[in-house]
């Protein structure tokens, strides 16, 4: 490689096209008329060029990519237009690493303007403005970098997103920029241009793919333990950023929910398949801890019935989890007389041999609680269809019943079996089940490629309590908050909608056979306390989401992109409302954590029936 001397001012051109190998040829200077970086970005999400050639786009390189499936370097024109909505940064896509240029380095480039979709047309995300199929010329080295553009409180407005364009399905892609208006515009026009943030807090812990949130807005529907919570869908909480990192995943800082990257971060301005607009630190600030610590909840007294829900992510024999799993049911939950698991695993996980049975899985995590101190609790579930319940592929995932004998005992009525539905019956005026445990509905279409409800009896202290164990489907396929298209699409939400109102109807069978029977309905609902899910869940009265119990900035399970928000919920029948002392706790010891054995918080309701 060339050094980075004045030498260089002969002008070096890197032809970097679709092929790993470079080539070199020289060349001459940039014309007087040349295409600034500002015009190729325009003034609009797509770039008035797309699809056309553009000849010696000159620029400061900012920062280089090595690694990905979308290498190459940013540019930046340290002389910038007045206009606000112009981003003055691009993206130049080499393919392969780039060869022959470093950071500081004066260039022009030519090349085609493209306009890239990360995840895809169908994923809805907005695209990025790159040049392509490059040919650049290095014109001097060392130069200074164009001064970053700071991003906090007072320049990210407060209003996400513009209303999209009804004559192009919602696309906010032809809207003429707002910057100073709208959050996305904001980001928009910051597109490959490199922005700084100083003094942040982190709202989304280090995942493994070493990236983590920030928010620039610090008050911004706080909770006591640092993180953003998401509490309607037209507070998408616009403080939120998210941070990767050019340089070394060594390198890159393990936070928590609530610590703070001191002093500054900095970087080119991306949009990411997973996440939208994300600052590409080459500058990274110094964690400093928030301390934050697992959470505890009480232990149910004599009289209270202590009935849990735990997702679990995906448990299987071979996984190294059970004892921390176990510690957390027995130390952090303090042995609850019932626990909803969901995402239980085959003996044999993903192996997709035909196997769906999940004894040992289930064995296996009951002699890890015992060995951390806790009861010998028994078990029920039943084994689903091969392959026809979602999830993990191979891996099989249902819901099951964790109970301690000591405390409870449950109500067996035989015949249960993955295609057979339960009912509701009434013997000398009080309703039964007429499987249990059974599964709700399994045959109906609501169903299909999803985790049926496992419905059980039990009983404690002589009185009869319902518990209905749910894995709804996923979010999977509803558009980002980042969206091109404004609001975003949430098609996911059809399938749980027809999911809650079967399993609501199935409720209301039993409080129509006896109105004040104690029903708790709970799970991983993928969905929040306020999404018209809940509302068809709860119906007209039959089922009430004790989660709203809580304080609005309490109300979370999981952490996604920097929102802490709802997923698993615990709903109780009126007699558990009304007439019943009850309590709620949303116990926090993974999804704030880097460390997390699961991405989801369980969730505990004490009551007395």
């Amino acid at each position: 490689m060339p050094s980075k001397s004045s030498a260089r001012l002969a002008a070096l051109t890197v032809a970097a096209a679709c092929s790993a190998a470079s080539t070199i040829v020289l060349t001459t200077p940039a014309h007087a008329d040349s295409v600034r970086v500002h015009d190729v970005q325009g003034s609009t999400r797509t770039s008035p060029y797309a699809g056309k050639k553009v000849t010696d786009v000159a620029g400061i390189v900012t920062g280089i990519r090595t690694y990905g499936s979308s290498r190459g370097f940013w540019i930046q024109d340290p002389n910038p237009d007045a206009d606000p909505a112009t981003s003055e940064g691009v993206f130049v896509f080499t393919s392969s690493t780039p060869k022959g240029v470093a950071v500081g380095d004066s260039v022009t480039v030519s090349g085609t303007v493209a306009e890239y979709v990360p995840g895809g047309q169908a994923s809805g995300n907005q695209s990025l403005t790159e040049i392509t199929k490059p040919v650049f010329t290095v014109l001097t080295s060392g130069n200074a970098l164009p001064a970053t553009t700071k991003v906090d409180a007072r320049s990210v407005p407060a209003t996400y997103a513009p209303p999209g364009d009804t004559t192009a399905n919602g696309s906010i892609n032809a809207l003429a920029l707002k910057p100073s208006k709208y959050a996305l515009d904001h980001y928009e026009a910051l597109e490959g241009m490199t922005v700084r943030v100083s003094d942040t807090r982190v709202v989304g812990a280090t995942d493994p793919y070493t990236e983590l949130w920030v928010t620039v807005k610090p008050h911004e529907n706080r909770n006591r333990h640092g993180g953003t919570v998401y509490g309607s869908y037209d507070a998408q909480n616009t403080g939120r950023l998210q941070i990767q990192s050019l340089g070394a995943t060594a390198d890159f800082p393990k936070a928590n929910v609530g610590d703070t990257l001191t002093g500054t971060t900095a970087g080119p301005l991306d949009y990411n398949q997973f996440g939208g607009y994300t600052l590409v630190a080459s500058e990274l600030g110094t964690l400093k801890t928030g301390d934050l610590k697992r959470e505890t909840t009480r232990k149910q007294r004599s009289g209270e019935l202590s009935v849990a829900t735990y997702n679990v992510e995906n448990l299987d024999p071979a996984d190294a989890t059970f004892a921390a799993h176990a510690s957390a049911i027995v130390n952090n939950l303090k042995s609850p007389d019932i626990v909803s698991l969901e995402e239980i695993q085959d003996n044999n996980g993903a192996t997709n041999d035909g196997t769906v049975a999940a004894d040992q899985t289930l064995t296996k995590l009951i002699d890890a609680i015992v060995a951390a101190g806790g009861p010998k609790y028994d078990w029920r579930s039943i084994d689903p269809v091969d392959s026809a319940d979602g999830g993990q592929p191979g891996g099989n995932i249902r819901q099951a019943f964790l109970f301690n004998p000591k405390r409870v005992s449950f109500t067996d009525r035989a015949g249960g079996d993955a295609t057979t539905a339960t009912g509701v019956t009434k013997i000398r005026g009080k309703a039964h089940l007429t499987l249990s445990p059974g599964r709700i509905a399994p045959a109906d279409e609501a169903w299909k490629n999803s985790r049926k409800p496992l419905a059980g009896e039990f009983a404690f202290r002589g009185r009869t309590v319902f518990v209905i164990a749910n894995h709804f489907s996923s979010k999977g396929g509803d558009q980002g908050l980042t969206s091109q298209y404004q609001p975003p699409s949430r098609s996911s939400e059809t399938q749980r909608h027809q999911q809650a109102t079967l399993v609501n109807a199935f409720v209301k069978d039993i409080l129509d056979t006896q109105k004040n029977a104690d029903v708790v309905t709970l799970g991983d609902i993928n969905d929040f306390e306020f999404s018209k899910t809940t509302k068809l869940l709860e119906g007209r009265g039959e089922l009430w989401s004790a989660i709203k119990s809580l304080p609005r900035n309490e109300r979370y399970s999981y952490v996604y992109q920097g929102n802490s928000q709802v997923l698993d919920q615990i709903l109780i029948s009126p007699s558990i409302r009304r007439d019943c002392d009850f309590e709620y706790d949303s116990v926090h010891i993974n999804a704030e954590f880097n460390d997390q054995i699961s991405d989801h918080d369980p969730q505990v309701l004490r009551f007395r029936p």
